[in-house]
């Protein structure tokens, strides 16, 4: 999994609460057998018109001034629906690898975290305060900095926000959950070797032997 450290990048506003699970990945897409390639089908309902092909120009990820977007401010509740991983897959592969909301459902929120997305949880007022911005500046951009766990801008914004420590800590190494037990590949391995079942136990039983009544 990649490091996530410090990411400066574009910031696109998704002004809609409840944003679902479904509706980042519709069920057509969970078929596939790769993470790589969902970027293109990331908010596919919403992108593209019904034919499925032509860019939808009132979503605001198709607006020219968000292309490249790589922070995405949205409203509460985001990640809600079901518990499909191919939405932070998608994320991750559209080029987004931080999001701004005030609140996030739970399987969601801790999924970012193992696909090397920072999910940031601010306040109502601060999350207004960031759409504000990003509506009167085209090209507006932050900082998301996990190491001193703050949000920034270049024309004095600056918001702190929490994290949990052990979450921080396995996203700023890169560490997802097999990265977190292939740190104690030695002693795994160790344990292995120190504890091989009997070979009696595991012996074949041989038909001619076995007593039959």
């Amino acid at each position: 999994m990649q490091p996530f450290t410090k990411h400066t990048g574009l910031v696109a506003p998704l002004d809609r609460v409840n944003v679902d699970t479904d509706q980042m990945v519709p069920k057509q897409f969970l078929k596939w057998i790769t993470r790589e390639g969902y970027g293109r089908v990331l908010f596919f309902d919403w992108r593209y018109l019904d034919d499925g092909k032509t860019p939808n120009p009132d979503f605001v990820l198709n607006a020219p001034r968000y292309r490249g977007t790589s922070v995405l401010v949205a409203r509460a509740n985001f990640g809600c629906g079901s518990s499909r991983e191919h939405a932070p897959w998608a994320i991750l592969d559209y080029g987004i690898r931080a999001i701004l909301a005030p609140s996030y459902a739970d399987i969601f929120y801790n999924n970012c975290f193992k696909n090397g997305i920072l999910p940031v949880t601010l306040p109502d007022a601060q999350v207004e305060e960031i759409f504000r911005r990003v509506s009167a500046t085209e090209g507006y951009r932050l900082t998301v900095d996990l190491e001193t766990q703050t949000v920034s801008d270049v024309a004095g914004l600056k918001i702190d926000f929490i994290v949990d420590p052990f979450r921080r800590d396995c996203l700023l190494n890169g560490w997802d959950d097999i990265g977190l037990t292939l740190r104690y590949a030695d002693r795994i391995t160790a344990f292995e070797e120190s504890h091989q079942p009997s070979a009696l136990l595991y012996a074949p039983l041989d038909p001619l032997a076995t007593e039959t009544r």
